[in-house]
């Protein structure tokens, strides 16, 4: 109980020392005492300054925050869900999914309207769109997990599902405006920078009610991983529970890839490593472990993917990439290892 306590008390303390160099750190070089001046004596900073602080880098480690915490929640359900370790909402096509959904949108109107309409659809839109996308596809997973037991045939059909919502977008981005193609080309790289105040609102309520359904239906997941004949003797209903993972993480996943662009492997990662540190199989443990490790991971890739002081920005599902496929490789290969040691 102790140690936990002290993992929990360690990761809280990284999670604030990254929020704190997320802000401080950019692709434009600005003194630690007019980033705090920015906070707490206004008048005495530059506008242009001020505007940078304010305006883009406390929203962006924000998101970034929200962005880490929803994705590795999601990922932990799943894999609990699917009884596989490598399930996430990158693999399994549910970001792709998500990406078809604001695909339609963005790509399937501009053949129709005039760029200007788009411009005007409201954010809630893009997030709706983003969700049923998603939900789309993990329904259909939903449904084939009824059938097929195998996990490996499972991720197979996942990859497969993503192949062929990459085809359906490869024709939508044939038939759109050039302008609209290029917007989604850019949104597809990945970024935390374009999320505004008003998406931010639209963002963290929809995340925070995601992850409440997370937590409370925890007590349940901890039961399904006896089995689910042991869990529907103890009274536990399999399909409300597959149907709150349903819309759970359909909301967390669609919410990140509407606003930030398709963001890979952390989903898969994180949940790993809250296990391997914390050594236990509770969600109501892994939910909290999985949001700070989840939120700390992307705010370290955000400050990776700025270049501090370069005057440059990488697109920052390259980095969550380059971080977390070694992690997920490592996890694969110790688990061999024990398994073949057996």
């Amino acid at each position: 109980m102790g140690s936990r306590f002290i993992l929990f008390a360690s990761l809280s303390l990284l999670f604030v020392l990254l929020f704190v160099a997320d802000i401080f750190l950019g692709s434009v070089m600005i003194s630690p005492k007019v980033v705090w001046n920015a906070f707490f004596n206004i008048q005495s900073v530059e506008n242009e300054f001020l505007i940078i602080i304010r305006e883009f880098r406390l929203p962006k480690a924000i998101t970034a925050i929200f962005a880490g915490a929803a994705l590795s929640v999601a990922g932990l359900q799943m894999q609990t869900i699917f009884r596989n370790p490598l399930a996430g909402p990158y693999v399994l096509g549910i970001t792709s999914g998500a990406s078809l959904g604001v695909a339609i949108l963005i790509l399937g109107y501009s053949s129709v309207y005039s760029t200007e309409y788009i411009s005007y659809l409201r954010n809630f839109s893009i997030a709706a769109s983003a969700w049923m996308g998603a939900a789309f596809v993990l329904l259909l997973i939903l449904i084939i997990s009824n059938w097929v037991r195998d996990i490996m045939t499972i991720l197979i059909l996942g990859i497969l599902f993503s192949g062929a919502i990459s085809a359906l977008v490869n024709i939508l981005q044939y038939f759109s405006s050039e302008s609209m193609l290029k917007s989604y080309v850019i949104w597809t790289m990945g970024s935390l920078s374009g999320v505004s105040v008003p998406q931010l609102q639209i963002m963290i309520p929809s995340v925070v009610f995601g992850i409440t359904i997370a937590f409370f239906i925890s007590a349940w997941l901890n039961i399904l991983l006896l089995g689910e004949d042991y869990a529907k003797s103890l009274g536990v209903n399999i399909l409300l529970v597959r149907i709150c993972v349903f819309i759970s993480s359909s909301i967390l996943a669609g919410t990140i890839t509407a606003f930030c662009g398709p963001i890979g492997f952390i989903g898969i990662a994180v949940p790993h490593l809250a296990r391997m540190l914390f050594k236990t199989a509770n969600h109501f443990i892994l939910n909290a472990a999985s949001i700070l490790i989840g939120a700390s991971m992307m705010l370290f890739s955000d400050i990776i993917s700025q270049l501090p002081g370069s005057g440059i920005s990488l697109p920052v599902n390259s980095i969550t990439a380059l971080i977390g496929i070694p992690l997920v490789v490592y996890i694969i290969v110790k688990k061999e290892k024990y398994s073949t040691n057996l």
